[in-house]
């Protein structure tokens, strides 16, 4: 079984295989109690977005870790895949200018070093 962190890679791996864009990891376990990770990417269109979570979606059901819940992906413009310990949000690009998830959550200290050199898109 991988740990959280390892997973949330994972995430990021599929993320990027898919030519995500500005993918971010960040341990926000001392922040809040919903989660340990979370996962953010942006997709340059409705489809790719819903391509990005399909992909998370098959790369981790690989080692048997399925979502708990997915919500927005009807709509392609910010879907949240809750792995519980992880959490993968797949945003389109206006959404997460919009959003900015990572100024309520990056504290400066917590991003997670890739573990792989992310494609130039």
């Amino acid at each position: 079984m991988m740990n959280q962190k390892d997973l949330a890679l994972l995430a990021a791996k599929a993320l990027d295989d898919k030519r995500a864009k500005d993918i971010t990891v960040l341990k926000v376990d001392e922040m809040t109690v919903i989660t340990d990770y979370m996962v953010i990417a942006t997709g340059r269109s409705v489809p790719q977005v819903k391509a990005l979570a399909d992909n998370v979606e098959e790369e981790l059901a690989k080692q048997d870790v399925f979502p708990k819940r997915t919500e927005g992906y009807a709509e392609g413009r910010w879907c949240v895949l809750d792995f519980g310990d992880v959490m993968v949000h797949v945003f389109h690009e206006q959404d997460r200018e919009y959003y900015q998830l990572e100024r309520l959550w990056a504290d400066g200290t917590n991003e997670v070093e890739l573990s792989f050199e992310p494609e130039e898109a």
